[in-house]
């Protein structure tokens, strides 16, 4: 039998989470921090390749687990150029593509780069999964009212993905034969539409609902205004859009623990923006039916918010009337990845090989 110990390896701005699993149980998770000033001593992101690598390889001891036990490592899918779903076998290729072409400067960039000098030391495979850039988008779903700028398909895939893997697998259906609308909610809310095993159309937090920390689509004109208004910087003004947007522009906090309790308080403000977001969110679930005529299967929602039985309930009691909603709660990254990379091993599906 082959060796089903697996290393998963998700960088991210001010950590780096791993875990290992053997087969499809995980026996152990951490979060490694990484403080500013740690972070301060290199220029780009992938200078701190070695850095979290060696900090990586030391969590390992600290667990009892050797680096020749691993029988496979898999990193969080970087921003490469547009990529297909499903498992990519890492190469040089790919790890040079994500240190000096990047789409994004994002830290899943160092993912691949890990795994795949991890991977090189003991003779095993690294993998990607469901990357942050996959991009199965139709090309009538691309197109927006100005040319030059076309409708992002970047976002929330691993964790949509997983869940709508997992809701197939529970009802005994095929992913390749139905039509899923997934919602993700978390910080940011995306939406996005799985259609006979493809993501075929995209709402991400740039122009569908707003959320706890984002502004989500914004009207046009009075944007333009603000971004010339000479009030703000471009970064001053993504920040604003991304991190102190939505839910937390209003009540300065993008806790939802704290906003729900807030309702609960009798805090008028609190609920009609609780409200407005969950409405928000049903509008862009039910934006998205028509790329497939309205025939949907399930709805899923999905990510931390998705814990809510308020927020849930607001929800399908907006947007009931498209399909039955499942909730499958939690951002469930680490596992898809193990799982993906467990599907790999067993022939049940086959890495793509980065070109």
């Amino acid at each position: 039998m082959a060796n089903e110990k697996i290393l998963v390896i998700n960088p991210g701005s001010t950590s780096t989470k791993i875990a290992v699993y053997q087969a499809d149980e995980q026996q152990w998770v951490e979060s490694i921090a990484h403080s500013m000033d740690d972070l301060k001593n290199y220029p780009t992101i992938y200078d701190q390749l070695d850095m979290r690598k060696e900090l990586i390889m030391a969590c390992l001891a600290k667990h009892g687990d050797k680096l020749d036990s691993l029988g496979a490592i898999v990193g969080r899918g970087g921003a490469l150029p547009p990529v297909k779903t499903g498992a990519y076998e890492v190469n040089e290729k790919m790890v040079d593509t994500l240190r000096y072409h990047p789409v994004d400067q994002h830290a899943s960039n160092l993912g691949a780069g890990i795994a795949y000098s991890l991977a090189q030391e003991i003779g095993v495979k690294a993998y990607i999964y469901d990357a942050i850039t996959v991009d199965e988008m139709t090309e009538v779903n691309k197109i927006t009212g100005l040319k030059g700028v076309r409708v992002p398909a970047k976002g929330h895939n691993l964790n949509t993905r997983a869940a709508a893997l997992k809701l197939c697998a529970d009802k005994g259906i095929d992913y390749n034969k139905v039509n899923i609308i997934v919602a993700h909610l978390g910080g940011g809310i995306t939406v996005n539409l799985h259609s006979n095993g493809q993501i075929i159309d995209f709402f991400n937090d740039e122009i569908g609902t707003f959320a706890p920390e984002r502004a989500g689509g914004l009207p046009t004109y009075a944007l333009v205004d603000l971004c010339y208004s000479g009030e703000y910087t471009k970064e001053e003004m993504m920040k604003k859009l991304q991190r102190k947007g939505g839910i937390a522009s209003y009540l300065g906090t993008a806790d939802m623990r704290e906003v729900e309790q807030m309702v609960v308080d009798g805090n008028e403000e609190a609920a009609l923006l609780f409200e407005a977001m969950a409405l928000n969110t049903a509008k862009t679930i039910a934006r998205i039916a028509p790329s497939v005529d309205g025939k949907v299967d399930y709805i899923v929602l999905t990510g931390g918010l998705a814990y809510s039985d308020m927020f849930v309930d607001s929800i399908k009691k907006h947007v009931g009337f498209v399909g039955p909603i499942e909730v499958i709660p939690g951002e469930n990254e680490m596992k898809a990845l193990a799982e993906g990379t467990l599907r790999v091993m067993r022939g049940q599906e086959k890495a793509r090989i980065y070109e």
